[in-house]
């Protein structure tokens, strides 16, 4: 459902990008996961390597009983709306994530 504002919106957003210097927002979400069926929100250096995310979500996820590490060795990410395979020694930046990005995967 869409939300019609009464007045335009003249105020600068709270989580914009200037705001975080070399960090940035990443939206992580295992897509189809009954347990996280919604994306979480982490604060993450620009320059964090992208396989430090993947170890990151290891750890998060693994709240979910019936996760296997192992399964994120043919894990299919997705970055905006785009299907990539990371270059897991590079920045996350260098990998198309930015300010507030939705990273997806799925196994």
């Amino acid at each position: 459902m869409a939300v019609v504002a009464i007045s335009d919106y003249k105020f600068p957003s709270k989580s914009r990008q200037e705001l975080y210097g070399d960090d940035q927002l990443v939206h992580l979400w295992w897509k189809g996961n009954p347990y996280f069926v919604a994306a979480s929100c982490f604060r993450f250096p620009k320059a964090m390597p992208f396989g430090d995310l993947v170890e990151l979500c290891k750890g998060f996820f693994s709240a979910d009983p019936d996760l296997d590490p192992t399964a994120f060795d043919s894990v299919q990410w997705v970055i905006d709306d785009k299907p990539v395979t990371p270059d897991l020694g590079a920045s996350l930046e260098a990998n198309g994530v930015g300010h507030k990005s939705l990273v997806q995967f799925s196994i």
